[in-house]
């Protein structure tokens, strides 16, 4: 993937960042998420749909941003969050694959592949993270992503914090496109969640309208091996 590429992702990320109509800013909520924990258990990496042969630059910017926190021994797990909705790949199994080959453990990157909005990444990916016996807890996603889902975060989990994508760090880090492999995780007689929900279906998902709160996700529920596709959601 080309870096003009992405810078210019990264500018078109922190003009709908810039929006007024949305905060506190993604600095500050760093900096806040810091100053309540030095490190923390797990963070939750929203998914991007993966179209083979390679991420895309949305992919490459969560993915990049949470092996640096990983790195910089910011966080000791990594939730990748993500089913198969618009194509046919589990997206947290994906990043997991990428995070992998970029040098974090297997066993410290968790694929939760239930959620299928933002609102349901943040949701099922922090009670995957509770059912882990993890306490310190935070999102790490692009800033507008952060700000969109700071509300239900906030209203819906307790004690979830926000390291959101800091770009001036992040325009600094190696960018080079790992090789991994992708085939044995495409499912089977996928169908793509814009043919099997009406748009209005897919807007209340999007405002996390389609959640059953008075029912608390098990590990079970939303929880598959990133090796393993065979009990993921798909149309036979």
């Amino acid at each position: 993937m080309h870096k003009r590429l992405f810078l210019i992702a990264i500018l078109v990320a922190t003009l709908f960042s810039s929006c007024t109509l949305f905060s506190p800013s993604a600095g500050k909520l760093y900096k806040k998420a810091l100053a309540k924990h030095n490190q923390y258990d797990a963070v939750i990496v929203p998914g991007v749909p993966f179209n083979e042969p390679k991420w895309d630059n949305v992919m490459m910017m969560r993915v990049m941003w949470a092996v640096h926190l990983y790195k910089k021994g910011l966080t000791k797990n990594i939730i990748m969050s993500g089913s198969s909705v618009y194509s046919p790949y589990v997206e947290g199994a994906i990043m997991k694959r990428y995070a992998v080959a970029l040098g974090v453990p297997e066993e410290n990157v968790i694929v939760e592949s239930k959620a299928e909005h933002s609102t349901e990444n943040v949701w099922y990916g922090y009670h995957l993270a509770k059912s882990k016996g993890f306490n310190a807890i935070a999102l790490a996603t692009d800033p507008f992503q952060t700000k969109m889902v700071y509300r239900f975060g906030k209203v819906r989990t307790k004690g979830i914090n926000f390291l959101p994508v800091i770009f001036d760090t992040l325009k600094d880090l190696p960018h080079d496109t790992p090789e991994i492999n992708y085939s044995d995780l495409k499912i089977s007689n996928f169908v793509p969640i814009t043919e099997r929900e009406s748009w209005r279906k897919r807007f209340r998902g999007t405002r996390g309208k389609n959640i059953n709160y008075k029912e608390i996700p098990s590990e079970k529920m939303v929880n598959n091996n990133a090796a393993d596709v065979s009990e993921t959601r798909h149309v036979n």
